[in-house]
């Protein structure tokens, strides 16, 4: 993940050059590949790289177009073939993504991001309309922020310059930390009020004096499959996720997965050793990284990893989280902490995660998080109850209320409720019990910020789209969210790509019938079937993963003990965020085995060490 950074002063004055020299050196470790700038009148930008394709090797940025817009770009593209295809005589096989993303823009203006099909975001400078645009990819996995104000607009990959170089103190926003609290906080928001994110699939229009902000592409809710047989569902599956790891195959150096024994992970680890194995990929090389506790009795996933690492004949690099303590209470000396979680204390797993990617040369990671959701990891029979409602089909609704309440063993009447109350706006139904923020929270914090504190959840529409493409759009918005809390990684830099959030698997499951994804007493059916002989049986077959219970009540023992070391007052109690002493009654019951919030529980003492940090350093107003 490339770094792209500017300045545009909207009075005319240019950029101040000690503010770049200020900035330079705390992007400069994100692109440890060089870089370039571009500076006339007013306005300033400045490149720093992360290769990890050949093509990008040879991309020289900012890039100047034959119109004068000076574009950067952050990503990887997908779609190169197409596009060179479509902009036959302008481009070859070898143009670098930068060079085609601009003959694109070049050709159709912003009409070209929904064509972009990747993991990108980017910056287009027109000094003939005096204009900036910001855009992102439609799932959100590249950072942008900007900031503005009557005078400039700044924007970056990282939040660090626009935060410590603003020369102000910035209120926190606290929609932000109930997000945090709970499904992660809207795609747009940061910790400060001012600084924005970039939404996914948006563009950013910035002229002096106006600010839009539009969406370029969005998912086709009229787009449906239908099949006659289970095989050829089967068969179309494979083809997309195959493509979707291939495409993320795409680098010149070795590329690491991250292989935990579930099913997510296995999966693509075994189609990318059989896309390499078919000379289609651009990297020869696929490693493989696992974790394992065997002192955890409800987590182990050794005999799981072990069974795939068995079926490529090959051992990846193992680290035992068992014996580990990460407090993760503050961000290091030399590095500043953004957002909650960012910077922190430096794991032995950490450190031996980077020394793994340091010496086998790996850039790039493979992550499968988000498989889970995507295809059907939760086995409800919600979402097809709701399109049958809504299509008022009643006998079929009838015979599915059947089966599922033998399968679930519940009263389908109650299968019924939970399928109807989606229907009625949140505020007339009583919120599940998963939802609902945590009683230790100030109840003035937990009214202003219901929404975020109950993830977003809105009523499904009845007529229109089917509630099934809803509910779809709803879970990748949840995803989109949890993507942006993300930090940039750093020491070692390395770039992070998600199989399963490819735009053309999305497009594929999103089209399908409900009913091909979970089953009465199968879940993830479509997924198990159409990956068997290529994944091991006893990964298709197994249950879901458990929760590292022990380590997570270990880890807030610790973690509250030293929050509350020599009587210190929370200052998110003072901030109106948290009771403290219905805080401390919560960790107390919490330790004595009561589940309930745990994770809540140790976000919270993340937020509060971090808030510390912040005021501290006079960032953000106490």
């Amino acid at each position: 993940m490339s770094v792209q950074f500017g300045r545009w002063n909207f009075d005319g004055k240019p950029v101040d050059r000690d503010y770049l020299e200020k900035v330079t050196p705390v992007i400069a470790p994100y692109g440890p590949d060089g870089g370039g700038s571009y500076s006339k009148g007013n306005i300033s930008i400045v490149y720093r790289a992360f290769h990890t394709t050949k093509e990008s090797r040879r991309e020289l940025q900012p890039h100047v177009m034959a119109s004068g817009a000076v574009i950067t770009w952050d990503g990887r593209l997908d779609n190169r073939a197409e596009l060179i295809h479509t902009l036959r005589g302008v481009l070859t096989i070898n143009s670098t993504d930068v060079s085609i993303v601009a003959a694109a823009y070049e050709q159709w203006d912003t009409d070209c991001f929904a064509m972009l099909i990747g993991d990108w975001a980017l910056s287009v400078w027109n000094p003939g309309t005096r204009s900036l645009i910001l855009a992102k990819d439609p799932i959100g996995t590249r950072h942008l922020y900007y900031s503005f104000d009557k005078n400039k607009i700044t924007w970056s990959t990282i939040l660090d310059p626009l935060v410590l170089f603003a020369g102000k103190t910035f209120v926190l926003e606290k929609e932000y930390i109930a997000g945090w609290l709970s499904f992660f906080p809207a795609s747009h928001l940061t910790p400060y009020v001012g600084i924005h994110s970039v939404p996914p699939s948006s563009l950013v229009l910035i002229q002096a004096g106006k600010h839009t902000v539009r969406r370029h592409w969005d998912f086709n809710p009229d787009k449906a499959i239908r099949y006659t047989t289970d095989g050829e569902y089967e068969e179309h599956f494979r083809a997309v996720l195959s493509e979707a790891v291939r495409c993320r195959l795409r680098s010149d150096t070795p590329i690491l997965a991250e292989l935990s024994g579930g099913m997510d992970s296995s999966s693509i680890v075994c189609l990318a050793d059989l896309v390499i194995a078919r000379g289609v990929s651009e990297t020869t090389r696929l490693d493989t990284i696992s974790y394992y506790d065997d002192s955890e009795p409800n987590w182990n996933e050794r005999p799981y990893f072990e069974k795939v690492e068995q079926k490529r004949g090959r051992t990846g690099c193992h680290i035992n989280v068992g014996s580990q303590q990460s407090l993760n209470l503050g961000c290091d000396s030399d590095h500043f902490a953004a957002t909650p979680g960012s910077g922190g204390h430096v794991s032995e797993a950490a450190k031996q995660f980077a020394a793994c990617l340091s010496s086998q040369g790996n850039r790039v990671v493979l992550s499968g998080i988000s498989g889970d959701e995507v295809t059907g990891g939760v086995p409800t029979p919600t979402p097809e109850l709701k399109d049958l409602l809504a299509r008022m089909r009643l006998r079929m609704l009838a015979h599915q209320l059947k089966i599922w309440a033998l399968n679930k063993r519940k009263p389908w009447f109650q299968l019924f409720c939970e399928a109807a109350r989606g229907f009625f706006p949140p505020a007339l139904v009583r919120v599940p019990k998963y939802r609902r923020p945590a009683a230790w929270l100030h109840p003035n914090f937990a009214k202003d910020h219901w929404t975020a504190l109950t993830g977003y959840e809105s009523k499904v529409k009845l007529f229109g789209t089917l509630p099934s493409f809803q509910e779809n759009v709803s879970t990748l918005d949840a995803l989109r969210r949890q993507l942006g809390c993300d930090a940039l990684p750093l020491e070692p830099c390395y770039e992070k790509r998600y199989p399963y959030l490819d735009r053309g698997l999305l497009e594929f499951v999103f089209a399908i019938p409900r009913e091909q994804l979970v089953r009465p007493g199968h879940r993830r059916s479509l997924m198990r079937r159409s990956l068997a002989g290529i994944v091991p049986c006893e990964i298709l077959e197994r249950k879901r993963k458990a929760y590292m219970v022990r380590q997570s009540l270990s880890a807030l023992q610790l973690r509250s003990e030293a929050m509350f070391a020599n009587n210190h007052e929370m200052i998110c109690h003072k901030m109106g965020i948290i009771n403290s002493p219905a805080f401390r009654e919560a960790i107390s019951i919490a330790a004595s085995g009561q589940m309930d919030y745990l994770l809540t529980l140790l976000d919270a003492i993340t937020i509060e060490f971090w808030v510390r940090q912040v005021v501290e350093a006079g960032l953000i107003a106490a």
